[in-house]
């Protein structure tokens, strides 16, 4: 088992191509025109459509990596007037935000809240009510695991127009940056996304259902919870010797990896911390990162050697 960190050569070439991308999710952002539809003139984009005052948009702010926000999320972020952001949200995403747009910080961290979920519901209604736009940005897809059906249901109480625009969840984003994917015929022919906030004492998950040597199993929130989790999958079958892998800010240059199997990472984590946020991929797929690595490997020697 090792640990993987990108490679400084490797991060400095991605830096030298990325960087016109970051320039233009800054110009998509403040990029407008006029738009005359009958007698009601407003203000739109070279996309199309226009960021409606009195609107909250909840928004998916990908992994953390500007360069993998959609497009419609850099443009509606450069024109809306206020955002209310997590604590998840890149500081890359967070620097296409104009200087002058309000900002409200509503961050969650392992069970500190730093604003009750029915507040910020009431933030979003308020803010939408004095007829600004709202972006409501959330780490990764705000449909998984980011608490956005309680978000809607109180704007729809309150009568407040909504949209939805996804964004790339941190399982794709982890898996993607260790160069494997998270379903694959030979290994897992079925994907499961789980949040690890189950593997407590009061809310154990389904062990043997999760147990399936057929899937790709992906726990959100679950770093300080890995000791469990390798337990109740080794408890309902799984072999010991089951890979596993650990990715903490997927995406992102300071990206780190642990790959080892569910017997042994407890104590692999404990003697080599990874930091939060970290996800967990338990699978067949897995196998695939090392052999991804031996095959560039002996690509690059057998170059070396022409």
């Amino acid at each position: 088992m090792r640990t993987l960190t990108p490679s400084s050569k490797a991060r400095l070439a991605w830096d030298a191509l990325l960087t016109p991308l970051r320039g233009l999710a800054r110009r998509i952002a403040d990029t407008t025109y006029w738009r005359t539809d009958g007698a009601d003139q407003r203000k739109g984009t070279a996309l199309g459509g226009d960021c409606r005052p009195g609107s909250v948009y909840l928004v998916g702010a990908g992994s953390g990596a500007a360069e993998l926000l959609t497009l419609r999320a850099a443009r509606l972020l450069g024109e809306a007037d206020a955002v209310v952001y997590d604590r998840l949200v890149g500081d890359e995403v967070l620097a296409l935000i104009p200087a002058h747009r309000e900002r409200y910080y509503v961050g969650k961290a392992s069970g500190r809240h730093s604003v009750p979920q029915a507040e910020i519901g009431e933030l979003l209604v308020e803010l939408a009510s004095q007829g600004k736009s709202v972006v409501r940005l959330k780490g990764g897809d705000p449909g998984v695991f980011g608490r956005m059906g309680e978000e809607l249901a109180a704007l729809d109480a309150a009568g407040v127009p909504s949209e939805i625009v996804p964004g790339i969840t941190a399982a794709s984003a982890a898996c993607a940056g260790m160069g494997i994917p998270l379903t694959d015929r030979a290994h897992a022919q079925q994907l499961r996304l789980v949040t690890a906030q189950l593997c407590r004492v009061d809310g154990e998950p389904d062990w043997p259902a999760l147990a399936r040597r057929d899937e790709t199993l992906v726990f959100y929130m679950g770093l300080a919870k890995v000791e469990a989790i390798c337990a109740g999958l080794r408890g309902a079958g799984l072999p010991d010797d089951w890979p596993i892998m650990l990715v903490a800010n997927a995406s992102l240059p300071e990206q780190r990896a642990l790959i080892g199997t569910l017997a042994e990472m407890p104590a692999r984590l404990a003697a080599e911390p990874l930091p939060s946020p970290c996800l967990i991929v338990v699978g067949s797929v897995v196998r695939m990162a090392a052999q991804r690595q031996r095959r560039v490997a002996g690509a690059r020697a057998g170059t070396t050697k022409e």
